[in-house]
Protein backbone atom coordinates (compact mmCIF):
# COMPACT_ATOMS: atom_id res chain seq x y z
CA UNK A 1 0.00 0.00 0.00
CA UNK A 2 1.29 3.48 -0.84
CA UNK A 3 0.01 7.04 -0.73
CA UNK A 4 -0.56 7.11 -4.48
CA UNK A 5 -3.06 4.25 -4.22
CA UNK A 6 -4.88 6.03 -1.40
CA UNK A 7 -5.10 9.14 -3.58
CA UNK A 8 -6.66 7.05 -6.35
CA UNK A 9 -9.18 5.50 -3.97
CA UNK A 10 -10.24 8.88 -2.54
CA UNK A 11 -10.57 10.32 -6.04
CA UNK A 12 -12.78 7.38 -7.01
CA UNK A 13 -14.90 7.94 -3.91
CA UNK A 14 -15.27 11.63 -4.78
CA UNK A 15 -16.15 11.20 -8.45
CA UNK A 16 -17.98 7.82 -8.37
CA UNK A 17 -16.61 7.19 -11.86
CA UNK A 18 -13.34 5.60 -13.00
CA UNK A 19 -12.86 7.92 -15.97
CA UNK A 20 -13.42 11.15 -14.04
CA UNK A 21 -11.33 9.91 -11.10
CA UNK A 22 -8.47 9.05 -13.47
CA UNK A 23 -8.70 12.48 -15.11
CA UNK A 24 -8.61 14.19 -11.71
CA UNK A 25 -5.59 12.06 -10.76
CA UNK A 26 -3.76 12.77 -14.07
CA UNK A 27 -3.46 9.09 -14.99
CA UNK A 28 -5.16 6.85 -17.52
CA UNK A 29 -8.32 4.99 -16.58
CA UNK A 30 -6.68 1.54 -16.94
CA UNK A 31 -3.86 2.63 -14.61
CA UNK A 32 -6.25 3.78 -11.92
CA UNK A 33 -8.46 0.69 -12.28
CA UNK A 34 -5.44 -1.61 -12.04
CA UNK A 35 -4.14 0.09 -8.89
CA UNK A 36 -7.54 -0.09 -7.20
CA UNK A 37 -7.71 -3.83 -7.93
CA UNK A 38 -4.18 -4.31 -6.57
CA UNK A 39 -5.22 -2.47 -3.39
CA UNK A 40 -8.28 -4.73 -3.05
CA UNK A 41 -6.07 -7.81 -3.53
CA UNK A 42 -3.60 -6.56 -0.94
CA UNK A 43 -6.34 -5.86 1.62
CA UNK A 44 -8.36 -8.94 0.75
CA UNK A 45 -11.67 -7.05 0.51
CA UNK A 46 -13.82 -5.54 -2.22
CA UNK A 47 -13.72 -1.75 -1.96
CA UNK A 48 -16.02 -0.77 -4.82
CA UNK A 49 -19.04 -2.17 -6.63
CA UNK A 50 -18.55 -1.68 -10.36
CA UNK A 51 -21.78 -0.90 -12.23
CA UNK A 52 -22.18 0.20 -15.87
CA UNK A 53 -22.94 3.82 -14.98
CA UNK A 54 -21.27 4.56 -11.66
CA UNK A 55 -19.16 3.23 -8.83
CA UNK A 56 -20.50 2.44 -5.37
CA UNK A 57 -18.34 1.99 -2.30
CA UNK A 58 -18.84 -1.13 -0.23
CA UNK A 59 -19.22 -0.75 3.51
CA UNK A 60 -15.56 -1.65 3.97
CA UNK A 61 -14.68 0.76 1.17
CA UNK A 62 -16.48 3.63 2.90
CA UNK A 63 -14.60 3.02 6.14
CA UNK A 64 -11.24 2.70 4.40
CA UNK A 65 -11.83 5.88 2.35
CA UNK A 66 -12.58 7.77 5.57
CA UNK A 67 -9.28 6.59 7.07
CA UNK A 68 -7.46 7.29 3.80
CA UNK A 69 -8.63 10.90 3.91
CA UNK A 70 -7.21 11.22 7.41
CA UNK A 71 -3.89 9.70 6.35
CA UNK A 72 -3.57 11.96 3.31
CA UNK A 73 -4.50 15.00 5.37
CA UNK A 74 -1.84 14.16 7.96
CA UNK A 75 0.75 13.73 5.21
CA UNK A 76 -0.21 17.16 3.86
CA UNK A 77 0.15 18.60 7.35
CA UNK A 78 3.69 17.16 7.53
CA UNK A 79 4.54 18.86 4.25
CA UNK A 80 3.04 22.12 5.46
CA UNK A 81 5.07 22.03 8.67
CA UNK A 82 8.22 21.74 6.57
CA UNK A 83 7.17 24.53 4.21
CA UNK A 84 6.08 26.86 7.02
CA UNK A 85 9.33 26.22 8.88
CA UNK A 86 11.24 27.41 5.80
CA UNK A 87 8.95 30.42 5.23
CA UNK A 88 5.92 30.76 7.57
CA UNK A 89 4.16 33.37 5.41
CA UNK A 90 4.63 31.76 1.98
CA UNK A 91 2.82 29.05 0.09
CA UNK A 92 -0.88 28.63 -0.61
CA UNK A 93 -3.80 28.75 1.78
CA UNK A 94 -7.30 27.48 0.99
CA UNK A 95 -9.87 29.71 2.66
CA UNK A 96 -13.62 29.10 2.51
CA UNK A 97 -16.28 31.78 2.88
CA UNK A 98 -20.05 31.73 2.47
CA UNK A 99 -21.71 33.64 -0.41
CA UNK A 100 -23.70 36.19 1.62
CA UNK A 101 -20.44 37.48 3.13
CA UNK A 102 -17.61 36.86 0.66
CA UNK A 103 -18.36 39.49 -2.02
CA UNK A 104 -18.96 42.17 0.61
CA UNK A 105 -16.13 41.45 3.07
CA UNK A 106 -13.24 40.49 0.80
CA UNK A 107 -12.86 43.84 -1.05
CA UNK A 108 -12.11 45.46 2.32
CA UNK A 109 -9.40 42.99 3.44
CA UNK A 110 -7.66 41.47 0.41
CA UNK A 111 -5.42 44.50 -0.09
CA UNK A 112 -4.30 44.36 3.54
CA UNK A 113 -3.67 40.61 3.28
CA UNK A 114 -1.52 41.13 0.17
CA UNK A 115 0.47 43.85 1.93
CA UNK A 116 0.88 41.86 5.15
CA UNK A 117 1.64 38.49 3.50
CA UNK A 118 3.05 39.30 0.02
CA UNK A 119 4.28 35.74 -0.61
CA UNK A 120 0.97 34.11 0.34
CA UNK A 121 -1.23 32.62 -2.37
CA UNK A 122 -4.80 32.85 -1.09
CA UNK A 123 -7.14 30.34 -2.74
CA UNK A 124 -10.75 31.31 -2.06
CA UNK A 125 -13.65 28.86 -2.07
CA UNK A 126 -17.22 30.22 -1.87
CA UNK A 127 -19.84 27.69 -0.77
CA UNK A 128 -22.72 27.34 1.65
CA UNK A 129 -21.87 26.65 5.28
CA UNK A 130 -22.55 22.89 5.29
CA UNK A 131 -20.27 22.32 2.29
CA UNK A 132 -17.49 24.48 3.78
CA UNK A 133 -17.61 22.54 7.05
CA UNK A 134 -17.43 19.23 5.20
CA UNK A 135 -14.41 20.38 3.20
CA UNK A 136 -12.75 21.75 6.32
CA UNK A 137 -13.16 18.46 8.18
CA UNK A 138 -11.83 16.51 5.19
CA UNK A 139 -8.73 18.70 4.90
CA UNK A 140 -9.79 20.23 1.58
CA UNK A 141 -9.76 23.68 3.20
CA UNK A 142 -7.23 25.15 5.62
CA UNK A 143 -9.73 27.54 7.22
CA UNK A 144 -13.22 28.92 6.72
CA UNK A 145 -15.01 32.13 7.68
CA UNK A 146 -18.46 31.21 8.98
CA UNK A 147 -21.29 32.61 11.05
CA UNK A 148 -21.62 31.47 14.66
CA UNK A 149 -22.67 29.18 16.15
CA UNK A 150 -20.82 26.17 14.76
CA UNK A 151 -20.89 23.09 16.96
CA UNK A 152 -17.75 21.04 16.28
CA UNK A 153 -15.19 20.29 18.98
CA UNK A 154 -12.56 19.38 16.38
CA UNK A 155 -12.43 22.98 15.13
CA UNK A 156 -10.77 26.03 16.63
CA UNK A 157 -12.78 29.24 16.32
CA UNK A 158 -11.50 32.81 16.37
CA UNK A 159 -14.19 35.51 16.68
CA UNK A 160 -13.77 38.26 14.08
CA UNK A 161 -16.65 40.76 14.26
CA UNK A 162 -20.39 41.26 14.69
CA UNK A 163 -22.35 42.51 11.69
CA UNK A 164 -25.70 44.30 12.21
CA UNK A 165 -28.73 43.76 9.99
CA UNK A 166 -30.73 46.54 8.35
CA UNK A 167 -34.31 46.48 7.16
CA UNK A 168 -34.55 46.97 3.39
CA UNK A 169 -37.97 48.19 2.30
CA UNK A 170 -39.39 49.94 -0.78
CA UNK A 171 -39.55 53.72 -0.39
CA UNK A 172 -43.37 53.67 -0.20
CA UNK A 173 -43.50 51.08 2.58
CA UNK A 174 -44.66 52.56 5.93
CA UNK A 175 -41.60 51.26 7.77
CA UNK A 176 -39.33 53.15 5.38
CA UNK A 177 -40.48 56.36 7.05
CA UNK A 178 -39.01 55.46 10.44
CA UNK A 179 -35.64 56.83 11.55
CA UNK A 180 -34.99 53.77 13.70
CA UNK A 181 -36.86 50.52 14.19
CA UNK A 182 -37.60 48.22 17.07
CA UNK A 183 -37.84 44.49 16.53
CA UNK A 184 -41.50 44.72 17.50
CA UNK A 185 -42.09 46.94 14.44
CA UNK A 186 -41.70 43.81 12.30
CA UNK A 187 -44.65 42.07 13.95
CA UNK A 188 -47.02 40.56 11.37
CA UNK A 189 -44.68 41.53 8.51
CA UNK A 190 -43.78 38.98 5.81
CA UNK A 191 -40.06 38.98 5.00
CA UNK A 192 -38.41 37.86 1.79
CA UNK A 193 -35.81 35.21 2.67
CA UNK A 194 -33.08 33.16 1.01
CA UNK A 195 -33.49 29.51 0.08
CA UNK A 196 -32.55 26.64 2.40
CA UNK A 197 -28.83 26.09 3.03
CA UNK A 198 -27.90 29.75 3.54
CA UNK A 199 -26.98 30.57 7.13
CA UNK A 200 -28.49 34.05 6.60
CA UNK A 201 -31.88 32.38 6.15
CA UNK A 202 -31.57 30.76 9.59
CA UNK A 203 -30.53 34.08 11.12
CA UNK A 204 -33.44 35.91 9.50
CA UNK A 205 -35.87 33.25 10.69
CA UNK A 206 -34.58 33.80 14.24
CA UNK A 207 -35.29 37.53 13.85
CA UNK A 208 -38.79 36.62 12.66
CA UNK A 209 -39.28 34.42 15.71
CA UNK A 210 -38.23 37.18 18.10
CA UNK A 211 -40.26 39.92 16.40
CA UNK A 212 -43.46 38.13 15.46
CA UNK A 213 -42.80 38.36 11.72
CA UNK A 214 -42.81 35.44 9.32
CA UNK A 215 -41.60 34.44 5.87
CA UNK A 216 -43.31 35.64 2.70
CA UNK A 217 -44.68 32.44 1.20
CA UNK A 218 -44.09 31.42 -2.39
CA UNK A 219 -40.71 33.11 -2.76
CA UNK A 220 -37.17 32.14 -1.83
CA UNK A 221 -34.13 33.91 -3.25
CA UNK A 222 -30.83 32.36 -4.30
CA UNK A 223 -28.71 35.43 -3.44
CA UNK A 224 -28.68 38.74 -1.60
CA UNK A 225 -28.74 40.53 -4.95
CA UNK A 226 -32.03 38.82 -5.81
CA UNK A 227 -33.47 39.94 -2.46
CA UNK A 228 -32.30 43.50 -3.11
CA UNK A 229 -33.91 43.62 -6.53
CA UNK A 230 -37.17 42.13 -5.26
CA UNK A 231 -37.38 44.89 -2.66
CA UNK A 232 -36.73 47.47 -5.38
CA UNK A 233 -39.57 45.92 -7.40
CA UNK A 234 -42.03 46.35 -4.48
CA UNK A 235 -42.30 42.60 -3.89
CA UNK A 236 -41.64 42.89 -0.15
CA UNK A 237 -39.14 43.70 2.60
CA UNK A 238 -36.08 41.87 3.84
CA UNK A 239 -33.04 42.00 6.13
CA UNK A 240 -29.64 42.88 4.69
CA UNK A 241 -26.29 42.67 6.52
CA UNK A 242 -24.60 46.05 6.71
CA UNK A 243 -21.50 45.03 4.70
CA UNK A 244 -23.79 44.14 1.79
CA UNK A 245 -24.82 47.80 1.43
CA UNK A 246 -21.47 49.51 2.02
CA UNK A 247 -19.35 50.85 -0.87
CA UNK A 248 -18.15 49.59 -3.27
CA UNK A 249 -21.65 48.06 -3.46
CA UNK A 250 -23.78 50.48 -5.47
CA UNK A 251 -26.95 51.87 -3.92
CA UNK A 252 -30.20 50.56 -5.42
CA UNK A 253 -33.12 52.84 -6.17
CA UNK A 254 -36.39 52.28 -4.28
CA UNK A 255 -34.58 50.42 -1.51
CA UNK A 256 -34.76 52.28 1.80
CA UNK A 257 -32.41 51.04 4.53
CA UNK A 258 -33.34 51.47 8.18
CA UNK A 259 -31.30 50.40 11.18
CA UNK A 260 -32.57 49.10 14.51
CA UNK A 261 -32.28 50.89 17.81
CA UNK A 262 -30.57 49.35 20.82
CA UNK A 263 -28.92 45.97 20.29
CA UNK A 264 -29.74 45.44 16.61
CA UNK A 265 -30.27 41.98 15.16
CA UNK A 266 -26.92 40.83 13.82
CA UNK A 267 -24.72 37.90 12.91
CA UNK A 268 -21.43 37.00 14.57
CA UNK A 269 -18.60 36.04 12.23
CA UNK A 270 -15.65 33.81 13.14
CA UNK A 271 -12.77 32.04 11.45
CA UNK A 272 -12.50 28.27 11.90
CA UNK A 273 -9.74 25.74 11.35
CA UNK A 274 -8.90 22.25 12.57
CA UNK A 275 -7.34 22.11 16.01
CA UNK A 276 -4.74 19.72 14.57
CA UNK A 277 -3.70 22.18 11.83
CA UNK A 278 0.03 22.53 11.35
CA UNK A 279 -0.40 26.25 10.55
CA UNK A 280 -2.32 27.21 13.69
CA UNK A 281 0.00 30.11 14.55
CA UNK A 282 -0.12 31.51 11.03
CA UNK A 283 -3.93 31.31 10.95
CA UNK A 284 -4.04 33.30 14.18
CA UNK A 285 -2.04 36.03 12.43
CA UNK A 286 -4.34 35.93 9.41
CA UNK A 287 -7.45 36.18 11.59
CA UNK A 288 -6.07 39.41 13.06
CA UNK A 289 -6.34 41.04 9.61
CA UNK A 290 -10.06 40.29 9.53
CA UNK A 291 -10.47 41.55 13.10
CA UNK A 292 -9.02 44.92 12.05
CA UNK A 293 -11.91 45.64 9.70
CA UNK A 294 -12.64 49.41 10.00
CA UNK A 295 -15.37 49.97 12.59
CA UNK A 296 -17.16 52.41 10.26
CA UNK A 297 -17.96 49.55 7.87
CA UNK A 298 -20.02 47.86 10.58
CA UNK A 299 -21.76 51.07 11.66
CA UNK A 300 -25.14 51.63 9.94
CA UNK A 301 -24.94 55.35 10.66
CA UNK A 302 -22.07 55.68 8.16
CA UNK A 303 -24.10 54.46 5.19
CA UNK A 304 -24.08 56.78 2.16
CA UNK A 305 -27.23 58.71 1.33
CA UNK A 306 -29.73 56.86 -0.89
CA UNK A 307 -29.93 57.72 -4.60
CA UNK A 308 -31.87 60.89 -5.35
CA UNK A 309 -35.30 60.13 -6.80
CA UNK A 310 -36.14 61.84 -10.07
CA UNK A 311 -39.91 61.52 -9.54
CA UNK A 312 -41.49 64.52 -7.75
CA UNK A 313 -42.29 63.89 -4.10
CA UNK A 314 -45.98 64.69 -4.49
CA UNK A 315 -46.31 61.99 -7.18
CA UNK A 316 -44.37 59.42 -5.16
CA UNK A 317 -46.56 60.05 -2.14
CA UNK A 318 -49.57 58.90 -4.12
CA UNK A 319 -47.87 55.60 -4.99
CA UNK A 320 -49.23 52.46 -3.38
CA UNK A 321 -47.02 49.81 -1.76
CA UNK A 322 -48.30 46.36 -2.74
CA UNK A 323 -45.94 44.06 -0.89
CA UNK A 324 -47.31 44.09 2.67
CA UNK A 325 -49.75 45.48 5.19
CA UNK A 326 -50.28 49.16 6.05
CA UNK A 327 -48.77 50.74 9.14
CA UNK A 328 -49.70 53.94 10.96
CA UNK A 329 -46.99 56.56 10.71
CA UNK A 330 -44.98 57.48 13.80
Amino acid sequence: MNLRDLHYLVALADHKHFGRAAEASFVSQPTLSTQIRKLEDELGVTLVERTPRKVLLTEAGQQIVARAREVLNEVEQIRRIARRDRDPEAGSLRLGIFPTLGPYLLPHVLGTIRDRFPRLELLLVEEKTAELLQRLREGKLDAAILALPVHDDTLHSEFLFEEPFLLAAPDAHPLAGRKLLKLADLEDEHLLLLEDGHCLRDQALEVCRMSGADEKQGFRATSLETLRQMVAANVGITLLPVLAVQPPIAQTGNVHLTSFRGHAPSRRIAMFWRRSSAIHEFLLQLSEVFKQLPAALLDPSTLPAPPVETMPIEKRSRGRYVGGRNHPKD
